[in-house]
This record gives structure tokens, C-alpha cells and sequence, in this order.
């Protein structure tokens, strides 16, 4: 077993990003959403928030390489225009035989929880081939 399966639990890595009304309207264009905020307003729609955690797990923990197998998030709450969201992954458990790394992702605004979740990839770098 590597050093670095030996040290992965507990490791986390995070990522802030503030969107701006100009994010939202590209987002818009280019996935066709229209649907209006049922909770009036404008708020950063959820596939951005979530996109953060996929750039840290292909970019940052586990990285360069990684396969996203399974995501499951819970929506809690909205972040905003020019709020500057603070996404987090958190290493929980590993299985170096498969290459298989399970984390904890967690998207903030401030001390507010806009997104829970667990996460389960695939090193393939790391693993035994």
C-alpha cells in the first residue's frame, strides 16, 4: 500500500468561488434553465454549487485521474449573487484494492450549510493495477 493510502483519511481539500449575476446568466444560456427561484430572488443554481465539488475531486483530492462514481448532496439552503461560496471534500474512507475513496462534501456560505453530501470515487493513480 502507497503512503499516500496510508495517509488519505482525514485529508480534505476546499475551494471558494463567488458567483456573479454574469455566472448565472451563462449558465443559463448554456443549459436552457429558465425556471424562476420559487423562493423569489436570484440564487446560484444547484448544478454550480455542485460543480464545485467535481473540480476539487478531479483537480485537488484524490485529482489529476479520478473517476466520479456516485454523488449524493441535500440542498439546505441558497447562496446568492456576489455570496462567495466555500466548498469542501473531506477523505473518509478508502479501499486501495479497488482504488475506491469515499468523502464527505460540504458547500458553505459563511457558517451556513447551502449543501451536504457524500461522494465516491475512483483513484485509478493511486491504485494497484
Amino acid at each position: 500500500m502507497s503512503d499516500w493510502w496510508e495517509q488519505a483519511v482525514g485529508r480534505s481539500a476546499t475551494l471558494e468561488r463567488t458567483f456573479t449575476a454574469e455566472d448565472l446568466a451563462e449558465y443559463r444560456s448554456l443549459s436552457g434553465d429558465t425556471t424562476e427561484d420559487p423562493a423569489g430572488g436570484e440564487s446560484v443554481p444547484e448544478p454550480l454549487i455542485a460543480g464545485l465539488f467535481s473540480t476539487l475531486l478531479g483537480t485537488d483530492l484524490p485529482g489529476n485521474g479520478t473517476m466520479y462514481l456516485k454523488q449524493e448532496m441535500r440542498f439546505l439552503g441558497r447562496a446568492k449573487p456576489g455570496e462567495t461560496v466555500r466548498a469542501e471534500v473531506t477523505v473518509t474512507a478508502v479501499r486501495p484494492e479497488k482504488a475506491l475513496v469515499d468523502l464527505d462534501t460540504v458547500a458553505k456560505v459563511g457558517d451556513r450549510v447551502v449543501c451536504e453530501g457524500k461522494a465516491l470515487v475512483m483513484a485509478p493513480q493511486y491504485g494497484h493495477r
